[in-house]
């Protein structure tokens, strides 16, 4: 007999399925509501209080968002991050879905349903949300998970490859000291997760380290984030505000995509950099500070160098340790450990019984192009786990997604890999307008990130 404990939220606007569930579920939780629309939803999870929120993908509401469930979904883990989110889905927005799960969701449920699976969704998903609240119980059956710890996300994975082999060594020596590291390599190598080994295996690593994505702060407001301001330097500046600078004292500053710096702000760059001294926007002190800097870039610095887009001074100043990390496709006997490291990684975080890779994944995943790199098969690894109701993942499971090569002419060294900015402005309109205007889908075939994405498309008035 099923376990009748937790509370569900359905939110659907189709009435018959609303009356069929409410039918279904008091089998399973102690207490079931269910609202038409999310125009009610704030308060009623504020009165009901849920453990599951059942939630459909698409209402007709005026929130302009491009899917209401995502949005929906994204407001009920601010509201309440302890609830467990189960998205409601028609087969034709299983993609979205995906995204859902990606984005804090528990799990996707495809209309029509299946009694069972249903079931063993929503008790998994209370399951969890009970837990976290310190409520746990026995509640064995289907859907409770593969009880894996989850491996760490975003730790360094070495490999096997001579490559990596050498760049380890050169991490062994360079860790424990304060030199300046400049990460180089293809979009997706794994560069910002080399900066976090380098860090954490520093005499500083009981100190914060701090992420910028350097070529995605305005150029108005570069000085600003980076060194600060004082109150009243500026219209909305109504407190003091301690830049990244400041943030990494004792610790270590990585600022990634530094190639995208414009020019005139690299001075101001190098100066902070030179001195470890940092004097607010509207302040007269100059403010020690005391940091490990680490920087990356997927560009050809040196050739930028030559053009006159990069200053000599600011790369000789970055540049005391050079490590340049490989493309996947130059360290293949790679692939296939990674490979399942995350399918381990990800079938604990979405609780899919899957325990690895038959022959005719691996046999794909090693044929693969992989010009995304380990970001590429991490996103294939995951859709795939999502997707899957088998224990081993095969061939047909694994799709590759578009990735900087699905841009015509861009070859395999990413579509913005040292290219002259009126190609940049033409890739990068080309993305957008082959995206739909979806900003993620666009950044992701480009091979940067949303906040980079905007910061070009301001940049070429897009």
């Amino acid at each position: 007999m099923a376990l009748k404990v937790g509370k569900i939220l359905i939110v659907d606007d189709n009435a018959g399925i609303r009356q069929a569930l409410k039918i279904l579920l008091p089998m399973y939780f102690e207490a079931v509501e269910a609202i038409p629309s999310p125009a009610t939803l704030v308060v009623t999870l504020e009165r009901f209080r849920p453990d599951v929120v059942l939630l459909d993908m698409n209402f007709n509401t005026s929130i302009n968002t491009g899917n209401e469930g995502l949005y929906w979904a994204g407001e009920i883990k601010k509201m309440a991050p302890e609830v467990e989110v189960v998205l409601f889905t028609a087969y034709a927005d299983i993609q979205l879905a995906v995204e859902g799960m990606k984005r804090g969701a528990f799990d996707f449920i495809v209309k029509p349903w299946d009694n069972e699976k249903l079931a063993a969704t929503l008790t998994a998903a209370r399951d969890k949300a009970r837990k976290a609240l310190g409520r746990d119980f026995s509640a064995k059956g289907p859907g409770t998970g593969t009880g894996r710890p989850e491996q760490g996300e975003g730790a360094m994975f070495w490999g096997s490859s001579g490559s990596m082999a050498a760049i380890r060594k050169t991490v062994d020596k360079i860790a424990p000291t304060d030199a300046t590291v400049l990460i180089t390599g293809e979009n997706g190598t794994g560069k910002d997760v080399l900066a976090r080994e380098i860090h954490a295996r520093s005499l500083r690593s009981g100190k914060p380290m701090v992420a910028v994505d350097a070529g995605a702060i305005t150029e108005t407001l570069f000085e600003s984030e980076l060194f600060g301001h004082v109150k009243g330097a500026f219209t909305d500046a109504h407190t003091d505000h301690v830049g990244k600078f400041e943030q990494a004292d004792g610790g270590t500053l990585f600022l990634d995509e530094i190639g995208n710096i414009p020019l005139h702000l690299q001075a101001k760059l190098l100066r902070a950099i030179q001195s470890r001294s940092v004097v607010r926007v509207g302040g007269s002190q100059a403010i020690p500070v005391d940091i490990r800097l680490i920087c990356a870039t997927n560009m050809d610095l040196e050739q930028l160098v030559r053009e006159g887009r990069f200053r000599e001074d600011l790369y000789y100043r970055i540049n005391t340790v050079h490590i340049a990390l490989p493309p996947l496709r130059e360290r293949r006997e790679d692939i296939v450990p990674l490979a399942e490291r995350f399918v381990t990684q990800f079938a604990a975080k979405y609780h899919r019984p899957l325990s690895g890779l038959d022959d005719s994944a691996r046999l794909a995943l090693e044929g693969g192009r992989w010009s995304g790199n380990i970001r590429e098969l991490q996103n294939v690894i995951e859709k795939a786990v999502i997707l899957s109701e088998a224990k081993h993942l095969s061939a047909r499971d694994i799709q590759t997604e578009p990735s900087g090569s699905a841009l015509r002419g861009t070859g395999n060294a990413g579509p913005l890999k040292s290219v002259s900015e009126a190609e940049e402005e033409r890739l990068v309109r080309e993305a957008v307008e082959r995206c739909n205007g979806n900003i993620s889908a666009a950044a992701k075939a480009l091979g940067i990130s949303r906040p980079t994405l905007y910061a070009k498309m301001k940049k070429f008035g897009l």
